[in-house]
C-alpha cells in the first residue's frame, strides 16, 4: 500500500509539536543563537608620497646609486587625474632633481599646456628613479629594483588616467614586451586604471613627423576625461 507523502509531512510536524511541548514542560527552552559581533576590520590605509619617498631613502637598491647625482622621485600634483610615466632621468634631471626638465621635458610641458592643463595640474614620474650611465635604456634589475616604489607612488595617487610614455614605460606597467607602435593609441587596463601609451617626446624631437600621432593620442586621452567630468 503505497504512503500519502503529505499524510508522512503531517505526522512528521505533530512530532516535532510534541517534542518542543516536552522541552517546554521540562524548561528546556530553546537556546537563541547568535554569531559573536567581530570588530570592523580598518580599513587599508593609503600610502603618501612623503611615505613612499621615504621608504626609498638614499636608495642602494641596485647599480645605478652608484652614479647618479641624486634621486629624482617625481613632481606635481599628489591628487592628480592624469599621471604621466616616463622611463628614466637624463642629465638634466639627475642635476635638478626633477623629471622631464630637459629638451624632451619641454617639449612634454607645451603637450599638458595644449591640453588645458599645467604641469602643476598632473603627477610626472619614471618607472627608475636614478639616471642610467649615458642614458642608456633602463636593464631589467634596475626597474625591479625600482618597480615596488613606483606602484606605491601609483597608489598613492590613485589616478583615473595613466599615459606611458614610450616602449620601457609602457611595457614595464603592462609587463608585455609588444612594441609601443602596437600598444599605443588605445586604453590599456592597469589595475583598473585606463592606461594610455604613446610615444615618448625625447622620440618626438628625433621624428618630429610623430607629433602628429601622439597629439591624436592626447586628444583621445581629453575626450574621455572630458566625458568622465560631465558624465
Amino acid at each position: 500500500m503505497d504512503t500519502d507523502p503529505r499524510q508522512e509531512l503531517c505526522d512528521i510536524a505533530g512530532q516535532v509539536r510534541e517534542y518542543l511541548a516536552l522541552q517546554r514542560a521540562l524548561g528546556l527552552e530553546r537556546a537563541e543563537l547568535r554569531w559573536p559581533e567581530l570588530p570592523a576590520a580598518p580599513a587599508p590605509s593609503r600610502p603618501t608620497l612623503e611615505g613612499v619617498r621615504g621608504e626609498l631613502g638614499e636608495c642602494t637598491r641596485c647599480k645605478l646609486h652608484a652614479h647618479r647625482t641624486q634621486i629624482v622621485f617625481g613632481v606635481g600634483n599628489p591628487s592628480a587625474r592624469l599621471v604621466f610615466v616616463g622611463e628614466a632621468p637624463g642629465a638634466d634631471e639627475d642635476a635638478q632633481g626633477e623629471p622631464f626638465v630637459g629638451r624632451a621635458g619641454q617639449l612634454l610641458t607645451k603637450i599638458i599646456e595644449a591640453m588645458g592643463m599645467r604641469r602643476e595640474d598632473v603627477y610626472i614620474c619614471n618607472i627608475i628613479k636614478c639616471r642610467p650611465p649615458n642614458n642608456r635604456t633602463p636593464e631589467a634589475d634596475e626597474i625591479v629594483a625600482c618597480q615596488p616604489f613606483l606602484l606605491q607612488q601609483l597608489l598613492a595617487i590613485d589616478p583615473k588616467y595613466i599615459c606611458a610614455l614610450g616602449g620601457p614605460a609602457t611595457q614595464t606597467l603592462l609587463q608585455t614586451k609588444e612594441p609601443i607602435s602596437r600598444l599605443r593609441g588605445r586604453f590599456h587596463d592597469f589595475h583598473g586604471i585606463p592606461l594610455l601609451p604613446t610615444f615618448h617626446p625625447a622620440f618626438l624631437l628625433r621624428n618630429p613627423s610623430e607629433k602628429k600621432t601622439v597629439w591624436e593620442d592626447m586628444k583621445f586621452l581629453l575626450r574621455h576625461m572630458q566625458q568622465d567630468q560631465t558624465g
